[in-house]
Formats: C-alpha cells, sequence, structure tokens
C-alpha cells in the first residue's frame, strides 16, 4: 500500500471538499444568516489545515497508482468527505457531531434519511448545503475531481472503476477524464433544465434548485417538511418524476443519445427492464390503492381504508413508486398507512434500485437480471447437463469473472443486510423498524417504515445505531467493495 499516495490525494479531495462550500456561502450573504456564514468559514478552515497536513505527508510519494491505492483512496475519501461536510451543522450548532456526520453521509451517498426534527426551522444556507452535499455525491466525489483536476492521469481509472455504479464501470471514451467530463456535462445540463422547469410550474429559484438536486441525485432531501406534498401541485410533481426516471437511467446512453442515436435506451435490456418494471409496480400499487385487497377477519391490526379515486390512486402510485425504486425518497403520501401489499411491493423495490451507471442505489437492475438468468440457467442444467447456455446482456456475453462478482456482490449485501437488521434490532428497534432502517440506509433510499417512515425520522436511533448506519450508506453508495476491503488485513500489507 502506498500511503503517501494515498495521503497527498486525500488532501486536495479535503481541501476541494472546503471550496465546495463557497456557493452556500453566497446563500448565507443573500439570507443574512451570519451565524451559518461564521459555520462555513470555520469549516472551511478546518479543511484546508486539514488538506495541507495531509498533502505535506504525501508530497514526496510517486504517482503510479495501483487497484490497491484506488480501493483505499475511494473508501478513505468518502468517509472524510462525509465528517468535513458535517462540519458546517456542528459549527452552527443545528447537530451534535454523531448526528451532523449521519446527515453529512446521508447527503453525500444521496440516501435522504434525515436526524432533523424540525426542518423549517434551520437556517436556508445550511439546507442549501444539506441538498448540495447530494449533488456532489450523485455523480460522485471521485468522479467530479477527475473531470477538474488536470493531474490525475492512469491513476484516475482505478478511481472511477472504484466508484461508480454498476457491475462494468466502462468509460465513454479512451481518456477516463473525458469519460468523467462527459458525464459532468450531461449531469449539469440536466440540472439546468430542471431548475428552470420547476420555475416555470412555480417554484421560486432556492426551492427548483434544492429539488433538483435532490431529484437527478436520487437523494431526496428537501427543505419542506411535508417533502412534494407541501406544494400539493401535480405538475411539479409530473417535472420531478420525469427527472427522477431519469436520473435513474444509466447516464452512457444519454451520451449515445447525444451522439445521435436517439433509441438507444429502446435496444439496451437494462432498461427496457427498468421501465417494465416500474409500469407494472405503479399498475399494481394503484389498483390496491383503490381498495383491491384481501383482508383477514382475524387481524385486528390491518390497515385503514383509504378512499382513494383512480386519478389520486394513480397521482401517488406513481410518484412513490418512481421515488422508491430511483432510491430518491421524495414524498406525497405518508406510504407507511397503505395497505400491506403496496408497502411489501414498495420495500422490493428498495432493494431492486436504478440502471447501472445512473445516480440509483440498490442492487441495480442489470444485476437483478444476470442473477434471474444465472438461476433460470441453472434450473435448466439439471435436466440438461450438457447444454451450455452463454449469459448474454445487450447481445455481449457475461463471462464468468463477472458472473462470480455479481454473486458475491449479492451475497455480501445479503450478508450485511442480515447483520445489520440483527445489530439495529440488539439496540432495542422492533424488527419491521430494524430492518427497514438497515435497508433504507444500505440501498441509499431515505426513508423506509414504522418509526423510519415518511413521516418520522432517525433522531431517535442510538448513536451507535447512527454510525452504523452512515457505513451501511457508505458501502451502499461504493458498490461495497471499496469499503468491505478496508476491513481486510491483507489489504493494508505491502506487496
Amino acid at each position: 500500500m502506498n500511503y503517501r499516495l494515498v495521503s497527498k490525494y486525500l488532501g486536495h479531495f479535503t481541501l476541494a471538499m472546503g471550496l465546495l462550500m463557497v456557493p452556500s456561502i453566497l446563500w448565507a450573504c443573500w439570507f443574512q444568516e451570519w451565524g451559518a456564514l461564521r459555520a462555513f468559514g470555520e469549516a472551511m478552515g478546518v479543511s484546508a489545515a486539514c488538506g495541507g497536513v495531509l498533502v505535506l505527508l504525501g508530497r514526496k510519494a510517486p504517482d503510479r497508482m495501483f487497484q490497491r491505492e484506488g480501493l483505499a483512496l475511494v473508501g478513505i475519501g468518502w468517509i472524510v468527505a462525509a465528517g468535513i461536510s458535517a462540519l458546517p451543522f456542528v459549527f452552527d450548532g443545528t447537530l451534535d457531531p454523531v448526528d451532523a456526520y449521519f446527515e453529512a453521509m446521508s447527503g453525500l451517498t444521496t440516501t435522504g434519511s434525515t436526524v432533523l426534527v424540525d426542518i423549517e426551522a434551520v437556517d436556508k444556507s445550511i439546507l442549501f448545503w444539506r441538498s448540495f452535499t447530494h449533488w456532489i455525491g450523485g455523480m460522485g466525489i471521485i468522479v467530479l475531481f477527475i473531470a477538474v483536476l488536470p493531474y490525475m492521469g492512469a491513476g484516475g481509472k482505478q478511481l472511477f472503476k472504484s466508484e461508480s455504479p454498476g457491475p462494468d464501470p466502462r468509460g465513454l471514451s479512451p481518456r477516463i477524464k473525458d469519460t468523467a467530463s462527459i458525464l459532468w456535462k450531461i449531469y449539469v445540463g440536466l440540472t439546468v433544465v430542471q431548475t428552470i422547469l420547476l420555475m416555470i410550474v412555480g417554484m421560486g429559484f432556492y426551492d427548483a434548485l434544492t429539488h433538483t438536486f435532490g431529484t437527478l441525485a436520487t437523494g431526496g432531501f428537501s427543505p419542506r417538511a411535508d417533502s412534494i406534498a407541501a406544494y400539493d401541485s401535480v405538475s411539479i410533481e409530473m417535472v420531478i418524476l420525469v427527472f427522477m426516471v431519469l436520473a435513474g437511467t444509466n447516464f452512457g446512453l444519454f451520451f449515445v443519445m447525444l451522439r445521435g442515436d436517439w433509441w438507444a435506451p429502446l435496444k439496451n435490456t437494462e432498461w427496457k427492464a427498468y421501465v417494465t418494471i416500474l409500469l407494472l409496480a405503479t399498475m399494481l400499487i394503484t389498483v390496491n390503492l383503490m381498495g383491491v385487497q384481501g383482508m383477514v377477519a382475524i387481524d385486528t391490526a390491518a390497515p385503514p381504508s383509504l378512499d382513494y379515486s383512480w386519478g389520486q390512486a394513480l397521482r401517488h402510485a406513481s410518484f412513490l413508486t418512481v421515488s422508491i425504486m430511483t432510491t430518491t425518497g421524495y414524498g406525497t403520501e405518508n406510504f407507511d398507512v397503505w395497505p400491506y401489499f403496496s408497502r411489501a411491493l414498495l420495500v422490493m423495490l428498495m432493494f431492486v434500485g436504478g440502471c447501472a451507471g445512473s445516480t440509483g442505489g440498490g442492487i441495480k437492475v442489470v444485476r437483478i437480471i444476470i442473477l434471474m438468468k444465472m438461476a433460470y440457467w441453472r434450473l435448466e442444467s439439471t435436466f440438461r447437463p450438457k447444454t451450455v447456455r452463454p449469459i448474454r446482456i445487450n447481445g455481449q456475453v457475461i463471462d464468468n469473472d463477472m458472473q462470480r462478482t455479481v454473486y458475491a456482490f449479492f451475497v455480501i449485501h445479503m450478508g450485511i443486510l442480515a447483520v445489520g437488521v440483527l445489530f439495529m434490532s440488539l439496540l432495542g428497534l422492533p424488527f419491521q423498524t430494524a430492518m427497514t432502517s438497515v435497508v433504507a440506509t444500505l440501498n441509499n433510499i431515505g426513508p423506509g417504515l414504522e418509526l423510519v417512515g415518511a413521516a418520522e425520522n432517525f433522531s431517535f436511533i442510538p448513536a451507535s445505531g447512527k454510525l452504523f448506519l452512515s457505513m451501511c450508506m457508505a458501502m451502499g453508495r461504493l458498490e461495497l467493495f471499496s469499503i468491505c476491503v478496508m476491513f481486510l488485513p491483507a489489504f493494508w500489507k505491502h506487496g
């Protein structure tokens, strides 16, 4: 392990995180929030001091970066970035250090779980920073630095592979810096378009910008306590719904479309499955909300009967289905009081998530497809043992190494979930709360069910639970491996 190299780049990332607070400082001046302005100034000072020390420690490091250094830099980088991002919450007096770290990690990993009880009482510039962390983390902190730092060189490829979501993070260009630049240009372009559209349908600039950050990053932080429900506007919901679908799409498809192939999504196996799942789940939940459900006579805790018209059911079902599956977490209704079937289906969608190469979390649609094809082939081989059937996605054969990687990802994901549920239950949380708190953070969703439901928050969870869930968020955002390898002693050894 080249510790000096890791220290040097980590120092640069720490310095950059401080500089990214400048837009929030401008909002603090605009709203005349002088306490928040002081908090951002102090946070930038700490960032500069820590970053400077790390750069000095790594000043004589060789430039060659291998996969081990890339994994370490991405994993440690996100953990440190959350610490720097938490400082404004602490210095402003909004949150204590543990709560601030949870909130910052939730922002950067685009999870959207919150410990804030009275959101609208917090300074608007602090809430802007909270939403801005979504936007920074959505496309990826490291990908941003690769795009803007001229000296990353070949090391950028290792960092890109370690941070990019999905089982096969390939570049859109032979040069990885160009790929990072292309992705961020698309991301910024969509941000501008959605902000303008939200302003056209009735939002002010501040609200439009913060909700765009939460939408395109599939994060879900809102400066309003009631989230999107506070506006009660179908037009606002439609704009956000469309851009949530776009945010859950592989950004590589947008690049191909801009190159002239406008039908690229319809040729893509994963995207077609993604849209099919969204449509099917929306239809099923719509029907369920209109009262099509069974009732067990002995169940005294049955959910209340909901009086939705067809239009209301479709409106809320479509928005929340897209919000949950894309792992955004915005809400127009408290789905925790919906019928059991709808809640169960939403929890299943939490695991699926968006497409590879999107800003969405979850297992990813392409992995689900690969796992299903692997299971089907294994079943067929029980009665046709001599048949050789390669697994293909978009006409390309998924080799054995990729299949093993996907299988390992799924096993580790389920293992962390099991351990997490047991740990949260040990803290005293009821089963449904314990399970969905881990599901919501590990898959970067935001809200869960029961005590961590759409109308609740995570403030009541003990400090140890918040730190554990913060680690779950980081593991989910970094596709498990970049964080999990740090727990292996062999990873830190030389050679």
